[in-house]
């Protein structure tokens, strides 16, 4: 491959800034995966979709997963907190535990588990249904079960059955009432969980999730509900069970001043609280620790300006000076960090089916006859004559021109066939005038809106609801490219469009160093098979996705590079039929089949239809409940 047009198509996607040394580009122009940054070894991403498909009638969309990346995430995490507290003197330990929100699946949670024995991981759970999942797994005997969210009866006697059971779970309290209901439940039980408190710091995050922290937060204890649950806890003879506290400013926190500021606000409530007397050993951080989606290294809302190891810095450094300077033992640090931890770990394939043009621009031009309107004839004399030198201005002729086409066309002026004409003619115009714009590199904000309005839809076989549903609901970016075709100089520009019945089914906002592109760099169409990736997708994705449409899950593929650099498929997970979503829709399969043969009988007693045919029909249509809801 031309060493410049790798180095033209590196630029375009900007794989270097968002990905972290896992993704590159093969000599074949092919997406390649590594386990870690560095690795030699890799795993060609177009030859795995190749291989799902044809040898294992794997269709798409596809999630591609490969746990080694988790695994070097965790490592990279836990090494920035042990080198902090090393170049700081901290003497206090790291508990990570993830966070089952995040990505609630059996397979990742088990994989952080496994890989972090050595390092104490545990797991953090704000449900019924995540706590009775995590009192099953195996964890590491020192490390910690965390309960957060709003509780009930049921919840707290479950996270007791956990303490009975040898785990050390910690159950936050999240509101005063809470604390009540375990103190009597616990009372009840003979036995009571690690307690910890939530507090409600002043300071807030940056970026979507602002508003998490603060006065106005959703969770957390105000300082004298703080004092009102140490008192009570005394009361109760459970002073000794109060081992953590807690905070949370907000996830994907951009600016690390905001994080310095909370981590300084929150070790400072830790020291006053360790001054009476209290023995409270854990400081439990909460997420916040972000992604740079878009590679910028800026605090816009889809980046960073810190690294993993400048957060870790920043916070040992921190609780060590307020520690310091109130003179009280260093606090263990629980950290949360999910979203680092998850999203560069999967790949989400989908294909490109069609190309939905913005304008007929196959369909040739009609000449322009001697009783055509005038409006026709300056449209055309523009198209012959639009230039380098002119482009700019030629184009507002012809914005003009449209305008006063579809008012004579209003007032019943000009044809049907006079329209059509006039509007082919004027998107000739435009894409002409596109053309010497870009070649003029002028940076022009109609121009820019133009190039928008121009971009083919490609249509992707897939639901954004269901795969990608924070580019629907929050805006957020996500790093897309294809994963083939990339020793070839991406020449069209298109905007996505998923296969759901909703007009919100669709990418117009693309990840770019300097600014977000509403239209993507991608190949032209060739009704050949044609791939494209979503990045960074293994963070909230999996579980917030809804079945909009009644589209269901992808089909999945776990992935692990060996260490003779070939890739090998672990496991494989069908996706949703429609038998599953007729499930979640609460249809009855056997009652749908009967509903549908009455039909055809019917049909068939008023002589429409053969009851040859009809029998046919009716297994055809019970054989379909077995098919993808995707596209095949």
């Amino acid at each position: 491959m031309n060493n410049n047009v790798l180095d033209q198509v590196m630029q375009t996607y900007g794989i270097e800034n968002w990905g972290q040394g896992y993704f590159s580009i093969n000599r074949l122009g092919h997406l390649v995966v590594h386990p870690a940054k560095g690795d030699p070894r890799s795993a060609d991403v177009f030859e795995i979709v190749q291989e799902l498909m044809e040898k294992r009638k794997v269709s798409l969309p596809l999630l591609l997963r490969f746990p080694q990346i988790l695994q070097t995430q965790l490592r990279r995490l836990c090494a920035a907190y042990e080198a902090a507290a090393k170049e700081f003197d901290y003497s206090g330990g790291h508990y990570p535990v993830f966070p089952m929100k995040v990505n609630p699946r059996r397979e990742v949670v088990e994989e952080f588990l496994t890989e972090g024995r050595n390092q104490s991981v545990g797991v953090e759970c704000g449900s019924k249904a995540e706590l009775y999942a995590a009192l099953s797994l195996d964890q590491a005997a020192d490390s910690l079960l965390v309960c957060n969210g709003f509780k009930d009866e049921a919840f707290i006697n479950m996270a007791l059955m956990g303490v009975q059971a040898g785990k050390r779970v910690v159950v936050v309290v999240e509101k005063l009432n809470e604390l009540k209901m375990i103190i009597r439940l616990a009372q009840k039980a003979g036995v009571a969980p690690l307690i910890g408190l939530r507090a409600k710091l002043y300071s807030k995050g940056t970026g979507k999730w602002a508003s998490s922290g603060g006065e106005s937060a959703k969770f957390g204890l105000t300082t004298s509900e703080i004092l009102e649950c140490i008192r009570l806890l005394s009361a109760a003879g459970l002073s000794d069970s109060l081992r953590l506290m807690h905070f949370h400013i907000g996830s994907q926190i951009t600016d690390i001043k905001r994080v310095k500021n909370a981590i300084k606000e929150a070790a400072r409530v830790y020291a006053k609280i360790r001054q009476m007397k209290l023995n409270v050993e854990y400081l439990d951080i909460g997420g916040g620790l972000g992604v740079d989606y878009d590679g910028s290294k800026t605090t816009f809302e889809g980046s960073i300006n810190y690294s993993v190891e400048e957060f870790a810095n920043n916070v040992v450094y921190m609780i060590k000076s307020v520690c310091d300077d109130e003179q009280v033992p260093y606090p263990h640090l629980v950290t949360e960090s999910g979203r680092v931890m998850t999203a560069y770990h999967t790949l989400f394939i989908t294909s490109i089916r069609d190309e939905i043009e913005t304008f007929a621009e196959d369909i040739p031009t009609a000449a322009v006859d001697d009783d055509d309107p005038q409006v026709i004839f300056e449209l055309k004399s523009l198209l012959e004559g639009i230039s380098a030198k002119n482009f700019s201005e030629y184009y507002h002729d012809a914005l003009d021109d449209k305008d006063e086409l579809h008012t004579q066309f209003n007032l019943g002026l000009i044809s049907l066939e006079d329209r059509a004409k006039g509007e082919v003619l004027f998107w000739e115009i435009c894409a002409k005038a596109l053309k010497f714009s870009q070649k003029a590199e002028a940076d022009d904000a109609e121009f820019n809106e133009l190039k928008r309005i121009l971009a083919a839809k490609y249509l992707c076989n897939f639901s954004v609801f269901r795969s990608t549903p924070d580019s629907f609901a929050i805006n957020q970016l996500f790093p897309i490219m294809p994963i083939h075709r990339l020793n070839e100089v991406p020449t069209e520009f298109a905007t996505l469009v998923d296969v759901t019945c909703d007009s919100d089914g669709c990418i117009d906002n693309f990840v770019d160093v300097k600014d977000v592109k509403h239209v993507l760099e991608l190949h032209k169409f060739a009704d050949k098979p044609y791939h494209v990736a979503i990045f960074l997708t293994g963070a909230y994705q999996e579980v917030m996705g809804c079945y909009h449409n009644l589209f269901g899950m992808p089909n999945e593929a776990q992935i692990v590079i060996n260490t003779d650099g070939k890739y090998h498929v672990t496991k494989l997970v069908s996706g949703s039929r429609i038998s599953d979503m007729l499930s979640f829709a609460r249809y009855d399969k056997q009652q749908a089949a009967s509903g549908f043969k009455e039909l055809v009988q019917q049909r068939v007693a008023g002589g429409q239809l053969t009851a040859e045919r009809a029998t046919q029909l009716v297994s055809d249509y019970e054989a379909c409940v077995t098919g993808s809801t995707y596209l095949e």
